[in-house]
């Protein structure tokens, strides 16, 4: 049976990434030795790293004042390290859903935090709108795309402050203009890589501003300058992120992606809307996420989502069931989803449907 993976993270990826992984992990570079174990220094591991950061830059336009950075601990690390390079005073941080809210408990460390919005009020299923952002804040956060509650911010903030966003869940999933971001980060196992690494978009001249004593580790400037090889980076994620971006690019890169992601999310979209078993979480269309449809049973059909549940997962359809704080269902459809995938699973909804609809 065919294995349809919708898991939020980590998640599905190109088979083109696992085939060239598997082979650089069985025979790196043609020298005999795996990728696992050359050293992060050698001329072939660097080539890796200097690509991957030039294809970075190629596919996202970024401007020639911002470094590329391939980091350990994940998004949430960059919690912390954020404000602690940036904050002086205040920050300003939207509150969407848990990552947010995680991201707003780590900068109260380091300074006030200014919640200019939450929708918390309803389970994080909008996205709220008309908030004000203070002049005087250090920087304003936000994160673009939340797994757990289907919801996305599809469009560049336009402020005179730093604008910071976690994008682990939607990057190189749409067009962005980093011009107007002074930080992008997120973690790499939603579309781009196995989890290990983090990657940091950052302005150069953001650093260096603060007064506090920050720890080398947690210094952006120390992989600023050390070109992510302060340390030894985590080298199978990073080569494994390579891959990716060279089928990134070899597939049309992010325009073309945006593309297939529109059309893939509204076919899937449609078929909640349409079928009266479901009923979509996020009520608000532009406030839908193209990466992470949720969705639950419908009035009067609560009773059978365990059986759909199973159903499902029967026909093929791995880690659809929702995050445990909001269950119902969650279908996640990065770039690496095919539209096939996507019509298997309203299939499935469809035969369902005949068996229960009333």
């Amino acid at each position: 049976m065919k294995k349809h993976n919708f898991s939020a993270g980590p998640s599905i990826l190109p088979q083109f990434t696992i085939e060239k992984t598997a082979e650089g992990i069985k025979d790196f570079a043609g020298s005999g030795l795996s990728v696992m174990e050359v050293s992060h220094r050698g001329k072939d591991f660097v080539a890796v790293m200097d690509e991957a950061q030039a294809l970075f830059r190629e596919l996202l336009n970024i401007p020639e004042d911002y470094s590329v950075l391939f980091l350990g601990g994940g998004a949430s690390l960059q919690f912390c390290m954020i404000p602690y390079n940036l904050m002086s005073k205040k920050a300003a941080y939207l509150n969407t859903g848990a990552w947010s809210a995680k991201a707003i408990k780590e900068a109260k460390f380091f300074g006030e935090v200014v919640e200019v919005a939450s929708s918390k009020d309803t389970v994080y299923n909008y996205i709220p709108k008309d908030f004000e952002v203070p002049a005087d804040a250090d920087y304003f956060h936000f994160t673009s795309n939340n797994t757990i509650y289907g919801t996305q911010i599809r469009k560049d903030f336009d402020l005179d402050i730093p604008v910071v966003c976690d994008m682990s869940s939607d990057i190189f999933s749409r067009k962005i203009d980093v011009s107007k971001y002074g930080i992008i980060y997120g973690g790499a196992q939603k579309n781009l890589a196995p989890a290990g690494v983090a990657f940091v978009i950052i302005k150069n001249d953001l650093v260096g501003k603060v007064d506090r004593a920050i720890p080398t580790m947690l210094n952006y400037q120390t992989h600023i300058d050390g070109g992510s090889m302060f340390n030894t980076p985590p080298v199978v994620p990073i080569f494994a992120a390579l891959q990716t971006l060279k089928w990134l690019k070899a597939n049309g890169g992010i325009e073309a992606m945006e593309k297939i992601n529109e059309e893939k999310a509204a076919l899937l979209y449609d078929e909640i809307d349409r079928n009266p078993v479901f009923k979509g979480t996020v009520l608000n269309k532009e406030d839908r996420s193209l990466m992470n449809v949720c969705f639950i049973m419908n009035d009067g059909y609560e009773a059978l989502e365990k059986e759909f549940l199973e159903f499902a997962t029967g026909k093929g359809m791995s880690a659809i069931k929702g995050h445990r704080s909001v269950g119902g269902f969650r279908a996640s459809i990065y770039n690496a989803m095919p539209k096939s995938s996507i019509q298997a699973l309203i299939d499935c909804m469809q035969e369902f449907e005949k068996k229960h609809a009333k």
